[in-house]
């Protein structure tokens, strides 16, 4: 029946309100793609913004999923952990309280001067190396280091996703779907590399955005990665031979890697697996795991895994040297956020984690004898001789820095407090070394003075004087309670910020939220180079931007900005309830 002009009337005035209501999230959505306003959040959670067609899939050259390999990785297969029916994990993130006006706008700006930091690099990538590795800022070239598939276009998606910036996202995913994983610009491929920057990059945007490309070319790429698997013994190999992994016969483990090579698989085959539902990717990653989940107990310092192992014998215990840091660093960050990823489901992440922090605390970190006898951790390295006796290096490095975070997080999905004022204080031992530094940026390298006790720890100046001495390094421009800067370079790493990040999240100290921005000034100060930010030669001196070095990794745009980004977001932006960071700062969804 038509309705008569008096009641269509009616019923339009019924409408208005909600016309109204449509018009006001409507213009909130526009705010959060071209602004990034307070509202950001409700395009991802109130489906505002609905995910655009895919362009049209181009199918790489090569299907790595038909390859017939001799020594099928998967073995015997093995479930992935079902998350149903566990008990949930305490919550990560403090519970914050609503914000004073105040706060809020010195807050807001701050985050803008970051986007606007990301959105100037950003251009200067797409102008001059759009589509390679890596943008080298100072002379407007480029270079291509992994493999040619646009590490940097790869490895920033989910942070132009997180920035609101859907214009270029759009734009990056577009490139995406013609990127052809058949082909590699170097025979060799780096296994930790594409699984930390290419995996990871496209399995985040994927969670976020849910733009089906993403997965069609993650799935390729872990069909790549699974044939690293393809050898007498399934455990992986550090470098994959590209033509010879297409033929399928098997690859040759080598004798010798760096921990965190086999140790950083964990996440992105894991989450892989969940998201596809084939348990294959999981099943190749975790039978690496269990190698290091057997020789926990087994090495000179039991609970920690030397720096070099060999996956060819499947000996991960044998060796003196031992650090945390670089070589090591994402084994140990992994275990924890495994155990977040998994909902618990797979009980030898936890037994892993707290054996790893138990004795990190035992036998690494230590207090540094600084002027102001500020109370702060540093984590350094230790070397184990031919007797089983264990000497401390207090040497420590800026990859070190994400500990502070790590073992924050730990503390809190295990439910050990005092793991997360440990991680506050190493935290705080990064922060120390920016703020110590002329250039406000924390160097890659450097030692200082272990302190005897960490509870009593006074500064005694004929002590570092004599310490100072014994090192060669020794420069008179360094500042006290350094012996020395090793390697006095800020190459644009996030650890620093990264886990300050998660402390401030962890623990809503606004302390943390101040660290991240005298940070963020000092960095954007040194780094500024001509076309985009350009890796610093020396923060133990004033800073010339123009005398940095030229080279912008694709991890500054992937990680280091992201986290100063999220830093000054409101904390639901990417809650640490609802993801797990990778080493590479891809967010992963934590199932429910």
């Amino acid at each position: 029946m038509i309705a008569s002009s008096k009641n269509r009337f009616r019923i339009s005035r019924r409408l208005v309100p909600a016309i109204a209501i449509l018009a006001f999230f409507f213009v909130l959505y526009r705010c959060n793609v071209h602004h990034v306003e307070e509202s950001e959040w409700l395009a991802g959670y109130m489906n505002l913004e609905a995910p655009l067609q895919s362009p049209d899939t181009a199918k790489s050259s090569f299907n790595w999923a038909k390859v017939k390999h001799q020594h099928p990785p998967h073995g015997e297969a093995e479930p992935l952990p079902s998350t149903k029916g566990f008990k949930a994990l305490p919550s990560v993130q403090h519970s914050f309280r609503p914000e004073t006006t105040k706060a809020k706008v010195v807050r807001e700006a701050r985050r803008r001067e970051v986007r606007e930091l990301f959105q100037r690099d950003w251009q200067a990538y797409r102008k001059y190396a759009w589509k390679k590795d890596a943008l080298k800022p100072m002379t407007g070239s480029y270079q291509d280091q992994f493999s040619g598939w646009a590490a940097t276009l790869v490895d920033s998606l989910d942070s132009l996703w997180i920035l609101g910036l859907r214009e270029e996202f759009n734009e990056a995913v577009a490139a995406v779907a013609e990127i052809d994983f058949g082909k590699s610009s170097s025979p060799r491929v780096n296994t930790f590399e594409t699984n930390i920057r290419y995996l990871g990059g496209l399995l985040a945007a994927y969670d976020l955005s849910k733009r089906e490309i993403l997965l069609v070319k993650a799935k390729e790429l872990g069909d790549l990665l699974y044939g690293a698997f393809n050898t007498i013994n399934h455990m992986p190999v550090d470098f994959i031979d590209f033509a010879r992994a297409k033929t399928g016969d098997e690859l040759f483990v080598e004798s010798s890697v760096v921990s965190a090579s086999p140790g950083t698989l964990s996440l992105e085959m894991t989450r892989l697996s969940q998201i596809t539902g084939d348990s294959k990717y999981y099943n190749a990653m975790s039978k690496v795991m269990d190698v290091f989940y057997r020789q926990q107990n087994e090495t000179q310092l039991p609970g920690l895994w030397p720096m070099m192992v060999s996956m060819s014998a499947q000996d991960v215990s044998t060796g003196g040297q031992f650090t945390l840091a670089g070589c090591a660093d994402s084994l140990y960050e992994y275990l924890p956020k495994m155990h977040g990823l998994i909902q618990g489901a797979e009980p030898k992440y936890k037994t892993m984690s707290e054996k790893f922090m138990d004795a990190a605390d035992k036998y690494m970190f230590f207090r540094p004898m600084v002027p102001g006898e500020e109370d702060i951790l540093v984590s350094g390295a230790v070397n184990v001789d031919a007797d089983g006796h264990w000497v401390l290096d207090p040497e420590t490095e800026h990859l070190a820095c994400y500990l502070g975070g790590t073992m924050a997080l730990g503390g809190r999905l295990l439910n050990r407090p005092n793991d997360i004022e440990i991680g506050a204080k190493l935290t705080n031992g990064c922060i120390y070394a920016y703020k110590s530094m002329p250039a406000g940026v924390g160097p890659e390298r450097h030692n200082m003075i272990a302190c005897k006790s960490r509870k009593d720890c006074p500064w005694d100046e004929k002590v570092w004087v004599e310490e100072r001495k014994k090192r060669p390094e020794w420069k008179e421009h360094l500042p006290k309670g350094f012996t020395t800067a090793k390697d006095p370079r800020y190459i644009l790493r996030p650890e620093a910020i990264e886990s300050v990040f998660l402390l401030y999240r962890i623990t809503g100290r606004a302390e943390y939220q101040e660290a991240a921005w005298n940070m963020f000034q000092g960095v954007r100060n040194a780094t500024g180079a001509t076309l985009a930010s350009a890796s610093v030669r020396d923060v133990t001196k004033p800073v010339d931007p123009l005398e940095n070095e030229d080279y912008m990794e694709s991890f500054w745009l992937a990680e280091t900005l992201k986290y100063f980004y999220l830093a000054f977001s409101p904390p639901d932006l990417i809650s640490l309830d609802d993801y797990v960071f990778n080493t590479e700062a891809h967010p992963f969804l934590r199932p429910k």
